[in-house]
């Protein structure tokens, strides 16, 4: 027994597999816990249902959405602190347009809100943290002005509520959308030059530079991709909740950071899978909902909400002290 036990021991696991194992113990942990509550309180048990798992990867959608984006410029030793007003921005844009034309205006503006976050941290050398979260301050004083502080419109398009709530073959079209961007974010990753120069950057952007990366042009790009798939994930939300509205993309910036981090991704950069990201996302999406269902105070979420993150990353930081 000792010997299977070391077996498939967590300290066998690669420096990349360990935190994505440790999360995936914990979504464990979070859905036996869950059932027991729900089984001793209500005399059932769904969160292992079908229903109830697809609900929670369409609620995961838009997080995961977000957490991609974030996790491209956190590869780069940077940070995106203008996610939330960058998502309602493109979800008011979307309402306001409307038709066809609003997915690309809200695309437009995830692409102008992106290009102006990385040329401030790439030629500005401006701290990203500092910059984005004052761009994120204009994109919410501009919204609040162009609406005078409500929605455009109430109602989103008919595309937007397709592609967030409708379903085929049973699952919703937010799930096929985030598995889209997910295809193609581990293919830029693993298989193209671009994701080789973040990765090289986020080690050291000196010697990639000086190894003839253009540093500047990757960090430009990584930004853009990052406020195009929150203005992305805006849209959907708005889809999926039939409207957009102030405040919207306030709840996903820490998580999507919380997500990433969990997931193995290197907070200084230059190391991390994406799979890793997704599987926080989905620990980050159930433990929120199990502890809506256990009918948690606020302030009893927030607090096990922190304790388990920090239990994670303690637990990934001293596996990591231990194999350095």
């Amino acid at each position: 027994m000792i010997d299977m036990i070391k077996k498939f021991s967590f300290s066998r696991l690669s420096r990349d597999d360990k935190p994505i194992a440790i999360a995936a113990t914990f979504i464990l942990v979070i859905l036996i816990a869950g059932t027991i509550y729900t089984l001793d309180r209500f005399g059932s048990a769904p969160l292992f249902s079908p229903t109830y798992l697809v609900q929670q990867l369409q609620i995961g959608s838009f997080l995961g959405i977000v957490a991609a984006g974030m996790m491209l410029v956190i590869l780069i030793s940077q940070i995106d602190l203008s996610v939330p007003w960058t998502l309602a921005a493109g979800a008011m844009t979307a309402t306001a347009v409307g038709g066809e034309w609003a997915l690309p205006a809200a695309l437009v503006v995830g692409l102008l809100v992106g290009t102006v976050n990385g040329l401030g941290v790439a030629y500005l050398r401006i701290p990203s943290m500092i910059f984005t979260l004052g761009v994120n301050a204009v994109m919410r004083g501009l919204m609040v002005a162009q609406t005078g502080g409500f929605a455009p419109q109430t109602k989103a398009t008919d595309l937007m509520r397709y592609i967030a709530a409708e379903r085929t073959l049973g699952i919703p079209h937010a799930i096929f959308v985030w598995l889209a961007v997910s295809i193609l974010l581990v293919i830029m990753l693993r298989r193209t030059s671009f994701g080789r120069s973040i990765y090289a950057i986020g080690n050291k952007e000196a010697a990639a530079y000086l190894s003839g990366v253009p540093t500047k042009r990757v960090t430009i790009i990584a930004f853009i991709l990052c406020s195009v798939l929150a203005s992305l994930a805006g849209v959907l939300l708005a889809g999926y909740s039939t409207k957009a509205y102030q405040g919207m993309g306030d709840a996903y910036v820490l998580p999507a950071i919380a997500a990433v981090v969990i997931g193995g991704t290197n907070i200084l950069g230059g190391r991390g899978r994406y799979l890793g990201t997704v599987v926080g996302v989905i620990l980050i999406v159930l433990l929120n909902s199990v502890l809506s269902i256990m009918e948690m105070p606020e302030a009893g979420r927030q607090i096990i909400y922190g304790l388990v993150i920090i239990s994670m990353l303690l637990v990934y930081g001293r596996g990591e002290k231990a194999t350095s």
